[in-house]
């Protein structure tokens, strides 16, 4: 064994992994080595400094529960989410596809059903009656019959279910269904912008950084299909003053909206409404797609 040097540590670090079987796990591996090497030699990171990273980072994982997943605010905040899920759009995505945002920590599965024309505020008191409408159709713009699309916002208060209840209540979220046409109709109520969660190791980051921490008022939106690429995006109201300042880097030009009464085409021209056509990709041969979030509960059992 050499004595090693600053830069041959990084070398022997390579070698004894270079057997690793799965090619792409040992790509990673390496490069993460590579850079995380150049990061300490670059900030000439002290052993203080280094363990006070890992004690954020046990922090960070200490926060974690089936209800609330602190590695991916985490990632949102960095902006690495927002990086990965460009990166992924951007591998054989047909130009028509709807704009993608961020599935965010708060996404639930197994979200009630609802029917054409029903409320998804159902335990929230108050907020803005809102209308949200459209269709889905795929690139060439034909329809697409019987996809499932979930929506999840916070109530008036800007909290999710997560947290203004208990968890097994689920409230301001649901999945609907389009029709023959690809037509959707669907009612909540008007959101509004929030604080991401500050009371952990990654809001107490935000403060360090001098960074607001405020999200503008959004509804989540995720549309599925057989045959065509997952779509995970949202709508922000364009009216909210973070609307420029997103603290997670999820907003765009295509996805800003704004509500609106007597809409041409709105089943109820009562209330305020917003439509909105959503565009599917294919997927490509051998592609699963892929996300970057899950629904919490999902995250920790898979890594015991």
């Amino acid at each position: 064994m050499p004595d090693l040097d600053r830069m041959g540590v990084t070398e022997e670090a390579l070698a004894q992994i270079a057997r690793m079987p799965d090619p792409r796990q040992r790509e990673i591996t390496a490069a993460a080595i590579r850079h995380l090497h150049d990061f300490a030699r670059e900030v000439e990171l002290k052993p203080e400094e280094w363990l006070a990273g890992i004690g954020f980072l046990t922090a960070v994982g200490q926060a974690c529960t089936p209800y609330r997943q602190e590695f991916i605010l985490l990632s949102d905040v960095l902006g690495l989410s927002r990086l990965v899920n460009l990166m992924h759009d951007a591998e054989g995505r047909e130009a028509a596809g709807t704009e993608t945002s961020l599935l965010g920590p708060f996404f639930r599965e197994q979200a009630p059903e609802f029917a054409a024309g029903e409320s998804i505020a159902v335990h929230a008191t108050g907020g803005e009656p809102l209308a949200l409408f459209g269709q889905v159709t795929d690139a060439e713009g034909q329809p697409v019959a019987g996809a499932g699309i979930d929506i999840w916002q916070t109530d008036a208060t800007g909290l999710y279910d997560l947290q203004a209840n208990e968890p097994e209540v689920m409230d301001l979220r649901g999945r609907f269904r389009t029709d023959a046409a690809g037509r959707f109709d669907m009612r909540t109520v008007k959101p509004i912008g929030y604080s991401i969660p500050m009371d952990g190791p990654v809001g107490r980051l935000v403060r360090q950084q001098n960074r607001h921490g405020m999200r503008p008022a959004h509804i989540h939106i995720l549309v599925q299909a057989p045959g065509y690429r997952e779509l995970v995006t949202a709508l922000y109201l364009g009216d909210d003053p973070h609307i420029d300042s997103d603290t997670v880097f999820g907003v765009s030009r295509s996805l800003v909206v704004t509500p609106r009464r007597g809409l041409p085409g709105a089943p109820e021209p009562d209330i305020a409404a917003i439509r909105y056509d959503f565009r599917l990709s294919r997927l490509a041969e051998g592609e699963t797609g892929g996300r970057v979030g899950a629904d919490p509960s999902r995250i920790l059992p898979a890594a015991e």
